[in-house]
């Protein structure tokens, strides 16, 4: 059950995300669950770190044939603004500005869908040069991290998208608080990995 108490700009909590029992359930739940992504995404990048060296590159291009660091460097900043714009909208949602917050998370939203498709765009160019999943261990490596982390973004869109239109005309209270705040760090989780893969797998791999 969740509570149907109104509230106003004065009377909603500080912290609303933890301002109720389901609600500091939910944020420890989120931190055990990050435990173990954050275990799978460091098992991934030492496996690349194994497989991408030139020994495992057995045909196709490899990185420094491959990697158009314009492209990904455009998607990193579209990324981060997307953890900015997420920040904005925990702001309002402290602020009991539901509209704004909507505003802030739709901008998120639209910027994860933006760089998706620069992600999908990306693979596609690199099969078209031969650089397949199963060209080369670096390959297989190569696809199964930053593949990984792209569903991981996919599954963010479909998380945020689900809450936006869920809570469309509900408005804001302390029972859907803490799943947009949820939401929110998730999305910060999903930014962070991509700064490691973008040091990790483009900017060492240029060197």
């Amino acid at each position: 059950m969740h509570t149907e108490e109104k509230f106003t700009a004065e009377t909603f909590p500080a912290s609303p995300e933890k301002a109720t029992l389901e609600g500091k359930n939910k944020f420890l739940g989120f931190w055990l669950f990050l435990g173990g992504e954050t275990v799978l995404f460091a098992s991934l990048f030492a496996t690349y770190l194994a497989l991408s060296g030139p020994d495992s590159i057995v045909s196709g291009p490899d990185q420094k044939e491959l990697f158009d660091l314009g492209l990904v460097f455009a998607a990193t900043m579209i990324l981060l603004t997307s953890s900015l714009t997420s920040v904005y909208a925990m702001y309002h949602m402290k602020n009991f500005n539901f509209k704004k917050m909507q505003l802030w998370m739709g901008i998120t939203w639209l910027l994860g869908l933006s760089f998706l498709i620069l992600e999908i765009y990306e693979f596609n160019h690199y099969i078209h040069l031969g650089h397949t999943i199963t060209s080369s261990a670096f390959g297989s490596a190569f696809y199964v991290l930053v593949g990984t982390h792209g569903a991981h973004v996919f599954f963010g869109l479909l998380w945020i998208g689900t809450l936006l239109i869920r809570n469309m005309r509900r408005g804001l209270d302390l029972y859907n608080a803490p799943k947009f705040y949820v939401a929110s760090l998730y999305w910060h989780f999903i930014d962070v990995v991509w700064l490691f893969i973008f040091t990790v797998v483009y900017l060492m791999g240029l060197v």
